[in-house]
C-alpha cells in the first residue's frame, strides 16, 4: 500500500518528501500511520529500483531540498499495478482505496471496471466478522452480543453503500463512450505538470 501510494502521489507531480509524507497521512494516517522509518527506506527502495529520482533544488534556508519525480518506468509501475492489483488490495478496504485513490490514472474505462468489478464480486461473497460453529457467517439479527451486532450493523450499511458506488460507477464506465479519467467520454488521462 505504501508503495503504490507513492507511485500515484509522485505520478500526480514531483513532491518534497515532507509534502509526499502528508499527502499519505492524509490518506491512510487515521487508520495507518506513516512513519519516516517506513516512508524513506520506501523512498530508497523504488528509487534503487530506478522508479523515482531525486532532484536537488536550492532551499529556503541553507540546505538544499531534495525533490521527488517518478521516471518512466516508475509511471508504468503505476499503471501496471492499478490495472491488476493484488488480491490483498482488493480485500482490503484501506488498501482498495488506495487503489481507487490513482484509478483514474488509467485511460481505459473498461480497465477501471474491471478493477471495481473485482471488489463488487469480494463483497458479494458471504462474509462476517464473526462465525458460527457450523463455519456459517453469524448475522445481525441472530447476534445476541450487542456490541458484535453494531459491528455487524455499521459494517452492512457501509458495505451496502460502497456496492451501490460501485454498481453505478461501473454501469457509468461500461457506457458506450464510458466517462474516462477526467469524467469525458474516451478521455485520455492528464500527464502531470512535469510532463507538459
Amino acid at each position: 500500500m505504501l508503495t503504490l501510494a507513492i507511485l500515484g502521489f509522485l505520478y500526480d507531480q514531483p513532491l518534497h518528501g515532507y509534502e509526499l509524507k502528508a499527502r499519505i497521512t492524509g490518506l491512510t494516517g487515521h487508520v495507518r500511520p506513516v512513519s519516516d522509518g517506513a516512508l524513506y527506506p520506501a523512498i530508497a527502495r523504488l528509487e534503487k529500483a530506478g522508479l523515482l529520482h531525486r532532484r536537488t533544488e536550492p532551499g529556503s534556508g541553507a540546505a538544499p531540498r531534495q525533490t521527488l519525480e517518478l521516471t518512466a518506468e516508475g509511471r508504468a509501475e503505476l499503471l501496471r499495478r492499478l490495472a491488476d492489483p493484488e488480491q490483498a488490495e482488493i480485500t482490503d478496504q484501506i488498501r482498495f482505496f488506495t487503489v481507487t485513490t490513482f484509478l483514474h490514472h488509467l485511460a481505459d474505462p473498461s480497465r477501471q471496471a474491471a478493477v471495481l468489478r473485482r471488489r463488487l464480486d469480494f463483497l458479494d461473497a458471504p462474509s462476517s466478522f464473526f462465525y458460527d460453529g457450523a463455519g456459517r457467517p453469524v448475522t445481525t439479527e441472530s447476534e445476541p452480543n450487542p456490541f458484535r451486532r453494531g459491528m455487524l450493523l455499521v459494517a452492512r450499511a457501509s458495505t451496502a453503500a460502497e456496492r451501490a458506488w460501485l454498481t453505478g460507477t461501473i454501469a457509468e464506465l461500461e457506457r458506450p463512450g464510458g466517462a474516462g479519467s477526467s469524467g469525458t467520454p474516451g478521455a485520455e488521462a492528464e500527464p502531470p505538470p512535469s510532463e507538459r
